[in-house]
């Protein structure tokens, strides 16, 4: 992404366009059919789209790989992330790195059969002790060494309600593992919630910053931060974020990813007929453009 870029092209991640569900709902398999989120995201605009694993397993196990690479190719999106992998850095004996291994494997999978471009991360949410930067840095390089093998990046996601809440600490394990396919995703959120400036976003290498998805929020959290998150997001432009800011210093700090990605995770948003969330959510994050030039 640079300024070079006039129509820059845009993912819909999954929580955009999934409908009434949430992360960490009783299910998290969307109410909508692939082809029909599909067919909106491409009506709106779109190249990319977002797919979380439960979902993937879906569908998955009602098309079959070749199915779900149909739908995509029939709409056009190109663009694919997968998510959200946790737990990858819990010790072997710790019954949930089993489950986390299982998803990995389900996660790589769906990459390698889709041609994912990124496969999304968490670090450990809710922590009580700081980040062991040494142990994640060899569990993050083993993690990219695996999703090398299928040609799939990991970006980390950095979070203010996790144990990787700075760019500092998401650098001490990114850039000290020196994967070539490892990287960083900002989220516009998680940085300005965080209380990070976007000056910040200068010490990261160009190389690292793999991922930039785009939303906007109130003036004051709602909740807990983790609520705000998944409840109370904006439409880009709708709240206190200044979006073109955010935009031009991952710009300027050399991101040249394909995609921007699109993050409205909302209450009120999800319950709105699949093509207004589509269009409205296209259209705000296109007009944050106008402002980066």
């Amino acid at each position: 992404m640079t300024d070079s870029v006039k129509t820059p092209e845009l993912l819909a991640a999954y929580w955009t366009l999934a409908g009434d569900v949430y992360p960490g709902a009783p299910t998290e398999v969307s109410p909508y059919s692939l082809e029909d989120r599909a067919a909106a995201a491409a009506r709106a605009g779109y190249t990319g789209m977002g797919l979380v694993h439960a979902d993937l397993m879906a569908n998955r196990d009602r098309l079959g790989w070749s199915g779900v690479r149909r739908v995509l190719a029939d709409h056009g999106i190109r663009h694919i992330d997968v998510e959200f992998l946790g737990d990858w850095f819990l010790d072997a004996a710790d019954p949930r790195r089993a489950a986390s291994d299982q998803m990995r494997q389900e996660l790589l999978e769906s990459a390698a059969e889709l041609g994912a471009r990124n496969l999304k991360i968490s670090p450990e949410l809710f922590a009580e002790t700081p980040a062991d930067v040494p142990h994640l840095r060899e569990e993050f390089i083993r993690l990219c060494e695996q999703a090398r093998e299928v040609g799939t990046n990991i970006l980390m996601e950095m979070m203010p309600f996790t144990n990787v809440a700075t760019i500092d600490t998401a650098m001490a394990i990114i850039a000290g593992a020196d994967q070539p396919n490892g990287g960083i995703l900002l989220d516009v959120w998680h940085v300005a919630r965080g209380g990070m400036s976007y000056d910040e976003i200068a010490k990261i290498p160009a190389r690292f910053l793999k991922g930039v998805e785009l939303d906007d929020a109130d003036p004051q959290v709602v909740g807990t931060l983790f609520e705000d998150t998944r409840f109370s997001r904006r439409l880009c432009g709708d709240g206190c974020f200044d979006v073109p800011a955010f935009i031009r210093a991952v710009q300027a700090a050399g991101c040249d990813a394909p995609y921007y990605g699109v993050e409205i995770i909302s209450s009120s948003f999800r319950l709105q007929p699949l093509d207004v969330m589509a269009r409205t959510s296209f259209d705000s994050a296109m007009r944050q453009f106008a402002g980066t030039h």
